[in-house]
């Protein structure tokens, strides 16, 4: 396949192309230099190039984006030619200024190929800086595959999806909405340390923007190349491991309720043999304020269909007495309180949101570095390492300190509303007086991995080990200390006495600061992990080489909860231990990929311009619970130039996390309980539920298969259209049905398989006399009749389907290139069934689960020196079920955009310097309003598919050298 243009040229001129088929990126050379580049589309086919961007000739152009593939550049005359690399030639990386240390694909272990019948999405360094955001976590949030529930920084009072175990306010990535636990996220092909309590997800939010070259997500099953949590899909920051020169940025962001600093640099040096490279980024945001959003109060009678749903305990608060309630009165001091102030049947009512956050305060310091070296002919060392430490502050709701207070009779400001002379007690709230409870604390991130690589003929052999830990600290303040508290109540001074009966603050300072307690806690999770892996070309094809990637690999993972200091309850602080967890985790893997090119263009037949087939088994053995071998099959079909068929079928799992196998839960607990029977003649059935853990919680494990085609017309250049069909059978999924304890009988039919009806008297007889037995309520064994299995275990299942799209064209403009697209994803079904006899219920559109459509539609220029981009991100509206009447929630609409302008200086100081002005929701649309109940409060917005930011304009100066 020739190339030809109207012109020859050898100048210089910028590029910028993402990363994307070796065939288009070089087709794009050739439209924008005028070269006439030669190139037969066999020796392309299936080959990916990195992305592509500054100012190069087109034979340095074609370089970096040939660098270790299996090919060369020649020139013949005024033509470049791309040929085979000799059998006796080994074309160096670094003598070649390859844009990427190897091109392997998220997707497979084969190097140079893209993965057979999957869809990869790619967000290059272009979309991120055209993006306008300044963290990894909020450039995958506006991915529209991602769901926003789970571990993040606004839903912890969500309880979702384990984002109750993200104290520490770290961000991750929820692929398809099927939890944070079920997406893999990789750096640069590894796994970094875990986060959160037990190690319960990624944290993005360690990883330095400034170093990451792009992100590929491959949101398809892939246990068959990775292993555990590989279900949704698996998303890979591959960094700028080549990068050569120096680059410096700087950032400030500003919003309505806070403003945001970043500044970054990335340095890197290549010599004959090798290269280093070392990025900082450091990263800080105030505090927002829920004052500074509206709806975020449990006081939502201002919005249409809102009402009040403030806490009991206020600020004067209400005393309880003889079981009537007495509103304290406002304006005085409690000093002169008089029964006959109080009215019978008052309470008041306060917002838990007083004084709290929206966000937390964050401050983050990065730091990453990446090294090779050729240390003979063929052999090369290679090593990356990441540091991440990041400190947060949050004021909380009000929430532990909500607790009836004992005033006795001694206390010089009680007042007793109906006359018995006896203690009273008191809904009182403490933010005044404490402040708002606050969370506080840090997070730090290490990793690091080194390793050999030896190149024996076209066989790449690898093995490499990893290191990774991330330990999290936080302490919780302005806690009330019960034990000082109650002494400071029997106070009989009036001036140290404690004043629960005034209007605001009316207490001695320093009797005040004497009930202020705090709890600290902490938790380091570690991983150590080695591989050994090989690929090359296995037998001659008449299409191509047959290829083939094998590898082992060994992985020991632990959790350890330190002792919690805890100054609540004591006089004085004491130790408290530590939750147990279960032993280490050790994982030895071993897999298999094969890649058969079974059609290429040069066989001349008809309807089958190219196919691909590829075949991946994993079989991994886990110490804790056993074995498991998945499979996966890809299929690639290219029946004429510009179109490409698809598919994918395969098998994955997700391994029991170390909360799921904690030893305490896992205690076994047995209670007896009357429970609403509709089938039982007295409507009544009395059951033995059983509670704790089952001994052997397996894996969660899914079936998954795409189908989908990529269309580039020859006859419009430019025109990219990509459409994929998913469909993801979940099972298994570890639950416990034990919060729908009071429905199990109501709804037989759906808890049919835990419910034994006709229990042996001999077992129940057993459980009633075991260790474990709680007499909860007054019920014999010889009541029971049922037995009813609560336990946490392999339970429910999910089957989710959809389609994935994007569509693109991209042409030349002036002196620039112009692109229009949009790209989504749109659910067709979510079913989930609690056990596997239960009916499934659609739970799509619904609260606290994925909408059923996100996209995000496009507009960009990128000129030589001046650059646009505008972004419409839409989320469709859905169903608010929390309540009897379901509530419509509408859906959020927002804008994106960039200018950006690089400044016209060839010399001097002010050379290389872009300048970029951003705004993030432009018109500062605010949540869609709906009422969500989130048990222990409410508010008026949904924190996992909207976002309480709000608008952020950003200026950014970036220079390089």
């Amino acid at each position: 396949m020739a190339m030809p243009a109207c012109a020859q040229s050898g100048e210089r001129q910028q590029y910028d192309l993402p990363a994307q088929d070796l065939a288009r990126s070089v087709r794009d050379v050739v439209d924008q230099s005028g070269a006439t580049i030669v190139a037969s589309a066999d020796m392309l086919g299936g080959l990916r190039a990195p992305a592509l961007r500054g100012d190069f000739t087109p034979e340095q152009a074609l370089a970096r984006l040939i660098a270790n593939t299996p090919l060369m550049v020649a020139r013949v005359g005024d033509a470049l030619v791309l040929q085979h690399v000799p059998a006796d030639r080994v074309q160096s990386s670094a003598a070649a200024g390859a844009g990427d240390d190897e091109i392997l694909v998220t997707g497979t272990r084969i190097r140079g190929r893209a993965p057979a019948g999957a869809a990869v999405t790619t967000i290059d360094r272009r979309d991120i800086e055209q993006s306008g955001y300044g963290t990894t976590q909020q450039i995958l949030q506006a991915l529209p595959q991602n769901f926003g529930g789970g571990p993040n920084e606004t839903t912890i009072e969500t309880n979702r999806g384990n984002a109750s175990l993200n104290q520490n306010y770290g961000s991750g990535v929820n692929l398809r909405g099927l939890g944070t636990g079920s997406t893999l996220a990789l750096l640069n092909g590894e796994r970094p340390p875990m986060a959160g309590f037990a190690g319960a997800f990624t944290d993005l939010s360690m990883i330095p923007t400034i170093s990451i070259q792009r992100i590929e997500i491959l949101p398809d099953g892939a246990s068959a190349l990775y292993g555990s949590d590989a279900v949704a899909g698996v998303v890979n920051i591959i960094p700028r491991t080549q990068f050569e020169g120096l680059e410096a940025t700087a950032r400030y962001g500003l919003a309505d309720g806070f403003d945001e600093l970043q500044a970054g640099a990335i340095g890197g040096k290549r010599w004959q043999s090798g290269n280093f490279v070392i990025a900082y980024d450091f990263y800080r945001r105030d505090r927002l304020a829920v004052a500074d959003r509206s709806y975020i109060s449990e006081d939502l009678r201002r919005f249409d269909g809102g009402g009040d749903y403030r806490a009991n305990y206020a600020n004067p608060g209400t005393i309880v007495s003889g079981g009537q309630t007495f509103a304290i009165p406002a304006g005085q001091d409690g000093g002169n309180l008089a029964a006959s102030d109080l009215a019978a049947g008052t309470q008041n009512l306060q917002d838990q949101w007083l004084g709290a956050d929206a966000l937390p305060f964050q401050e983050r310091h990065a730091l990453f570095a990446a090294m090779q070296q050729e240390l003979a002919p063929n052999l090369e060392f290679y090593a990356q390492a990441l540091f991440g430490s990041r400190q947060f502050d949050r004021r909380l709701r009000a929430s532990s300190n909500n607790a009836l207070r004992t005033v006795p009779v001694t206390n010089p400001f009680y007042i007793d509303p109906i006359g018995t002379n006896q203690p009273i007690q008191v809904r009182y709230s403490f933010v005044e007086d404490l402040g708002p409870e606050t969370l506080r604390g840090r997070s730090e991130a290490l990793g690091a991995s080194s390793g050999l690589r030896l190149d024996v003929g076209k066989w790449s052999f690898d093995a490499h080990a990893t290191y990774g830990t991330q330990r999290e600290d936080s302490v919780f303040y302005n806690r009330v200390n019960t034990a000082r508290l109650a002494a400071a109540l029997a106070d009989t001074n009036p001036a140290t006495a404690y004043n629960l009966l005034g209007d605001g603050a009316n207490t001695n300072p320093i009797t005040i600061d004497s009930i202020r307690g705090s709890t600290s806690d902490s938790g380091r999770y570690t991983m150590v992990s080695g591989l050994v892996r090989a690929d090359g070309p296995l037998f001659r094809l008449p299409a191509g080489d047959a290829q083939l990637a094998l590898g082992g690999e060994y992985r020991h993972e632990r959790f350890r909860d330190s002792p919690a200091i805890s100054d609540t309850t004591t006089l004085t602080p004491v130790e408290l231990a530590p939750t147990p967890m279960p032993d280490p985790r050790r994982v030895t893997a071993g897999y298999a990929e094969l890649l058969l090119p079974l059609a290429a263009p040069d066989l001349g037949l008809v309807g089958v311009r190219r196919l691909d087939l590829s075949a991946a088994v994993r079989f991994e053995h886990y110490s804790d619970f056993g074995d498991t071998t998945n499979p996966k099959l890809g299929l690639s079909w290219q029946p004429f130039e510009g179109l490409t068929l698809r598919g994918t079928w395969g098998t994955s799992f997700r391994a029991p996390t170390f909360n799921d196998l904690r030893p305490d839960l896992a205690s076994p607990l047995q209670f007896a309980i009357g429970l609403t029977d509709p089938t039982s003649p007295t409507g009544i059935t009395y059951a033995l539920i059983l509670r704790g853990t089952v001994p052997d919680l397996g894996p969660e494990r899914a079936t998954s298969w795409t189908a989908g085609f990529d269309f580039e017309p020859s006859f419009l250049a430019g025109l990219t259209a990509r459409l994929t069909y998913f469909d993801i059978d979940y099972r298994d999924r570890i639950a416990s049905p034990a919060s729908e304890t009071l429905n199990f009988l109501i709804n037989r039919a759906t808890y049919a398989s835990i419910i034994d009806a006709s229990p042996d008297p001999a077992t129940v007889a057993a459980y009633f006399s075991g260790p474990g037995y709680v007499a909860l309520f007054p019920i014999t064994a010889s009541q029971v009749t049922t037995i009813i299995d609560a336990r946490t275990q392999n339970l429910a299942r999910q089957n989710l389907n959809g389609f994935d799209f994007d569509l693109a064209y991209r042409s030349e403009f002036a002196d620039g290139s112009l692109e229009v697209g949009v790209g989504g994803s749109w659910l067709s079904g979510f079913r989930q069934a609690l056990t596997g006899d239960a009916p499934e219920i659609d739970i799509l559109d619904t609260l606290g689960n994925p909408v059923d459509l996100r996209f995000r539609s496009r507009a960009s220029y990128s000129g030589k020196r001046f650059g646009a981009a505008l972004v419409v991100n839409y989320v469709d509206g859905y169903e608010n079920r929390s309540d009897a009447v379901p509530q419509q929630v509408d859906a959020w609409v927002t804008v994106d955009a960039q200018l950006s302008y690089r400044l016209a200086a060839d010399h001097g100081p002010l050379a290389g310097t872009t300048l970029a002005l951003s705004a993030s929701n432009l018109l500062d649309n605010d949540p869609p309003f709906t009422v969500n109940n989130l048990g222990l409060t409410t508010i008026g917005y949904d924190p996992e598919n909207a976002s309480p930011v709000g608008r952020v304009v950003a200026l950014q100066v970036t220079k390089t050298w």
